[in-house]
């Protein structure tokens, strides 16, 4: 009688497992998640039960496959799943809160699943949220330009005056870089900072890209701040696109980088590097092509070339191996299909007005 209960347990956790909205892991989207929360109801990977477990207090896990499931427990997966969770934890989630996938840092992907479970910030409408009222302060750990150190600077981010700003001390009345917030794209970068947490600001400073290198040890403070840059920029744009949609507002936000890494470069009459090419849409005569102009010269030790055509030019550049090409070639074409936004004219005319 044991064994038979058992095989009805096992085959009735597989038809809940089987169904279509447990097919992604409910907390970065992973398919096919082999874990599940016996306590929360639902289906999650690998990487995201570690984090479970680490709030055992809210969530309690076993893996699908290799461990015993009890009659009461499928019962409850069986009841909720996915989409009953995320009717319920994710039902008022801001525009501009960012909803890390499987390929986000561990930071992250731990903050979003704390914040849906154990502070259950999305659960009830128009939540004050602590990155939402459009003023933040806090010190933050930032990298030196010269040295490589981190040392503590007092940061500001104004939804009122539209930008962040840092001081060299904490007593400064004036801020050493005051930067508007529709330059701005923030995105985390532990393994290039050397940190876990470590987050990269990139801003447009005369039309030039600058880079600011940041951490907190607190999790949960470095993604509140992530999060309040995001609040405060969706302000900004649906003040400047006033009939745009949630939707359209979103897709304006902060972007993840499409690609970082090394290349060769060279070009006609190329005599010094310029240290940025505008990459604009296809409609406006920008493309990418596999290989370089036939004839073209130039002491190449990378074998792998490309040709960044614009309509003023050509760039060519050199990777090191054929699926480096094929990433980078895949990459820009991404950026070369989307439509250019009214920032993008005015940078795009900077570019060749400085050319």
């Amino acid at each position: 009688m044991m064994a038979e209960k058992d095989d009805k347990n096992i085959k009735a956790l597989r038809e809940v497992w089987r169904r279509p909205e447990n097919a992604l892991c409910a907390d970065c989207g992973k398919p096919d998640p082999d874990w599940a929360s016996y306590t929360l109801g639902v289906f999650i990977c690998l990487r995201c039960s570690g984090i479970h477990r680490n709030i055992p207090g809210i969530s309690k896990v076993k893996s699908l496959r290799m461990d015993h499931w009890d009659e009461a427990q499928v019962q409850f997966l069986k009841q909720h799943g996915n989409a009953v969770a995320k009717a319920m934890y994710e039902a008022h989630i801001p525009i501009y809160y960012y909803q890390p996938t499987h390929d986000d840092c561990h930071v992250l992907r731990e903050q979003w699943i704390r914040a849906k479970y154990e502070r259950k910030e999305f659960t009830q409408p128009g939540r004050q949220l602590p990155y939402s009222n459009g003023l933040k302060e806090g010190i933050l750990w930032k990298q030196g330009r010269d040295n490589g150190q981190f040392l503590p600077r007092k940061f500001l981010l104004s939804e009122r005056e539209g930008c962040l700003k840092y001081f060299a001390k904490q007593d400064a009345k004036e801020p050493k870089i005051n930067i508007k917030i529709d330059t701005i794209n923030a995105t985390f970068q532990p393994v290039k900072i050397g940190k876990p947490n470590g987050l990269q600001i990139t801003y447009l400073k005369d039309n030039k890209t600058r880079n600011i290198f940041l951490y907190h040890e607190d999790g949960k403070e470095i993604v509140d701040w992530f999060n309040a840059i995001r609040s405060v920029q969706a302000h900004y744009l649906k003040v400047a696109f006033p009939v745009a949609s949630d939707n359209e507002i979103k897709s304006r936000l902060m972007r993840n980088f499409l690609k970082e890494g090394y290349m060769e470069k060279t070009g006609p009459k190329d005599a010094f590097a310029k240290g940025e090419v505008f990459v604009g849409s296809g409609e406006h005569g920008y493309s990418v092509k596999q290989g370089l102009p036939p004839g073209t010269q130039g002491g190449f030790s990378w074998h792998y070339g490309l040709t960044i055509v614009t309509p003023d030019r050509e760039y060519l550049f050199t990777c090191e191996t054929e699926s480096e090409q094929q990433d980078w070639i895949a990459a820009f074409s991404r950026v070369i299909e989307q439509p250019m936004t009214p920032q993008e004219y005015a940078i795009e005319a900077y570019f060749k007005l400085s050319s």
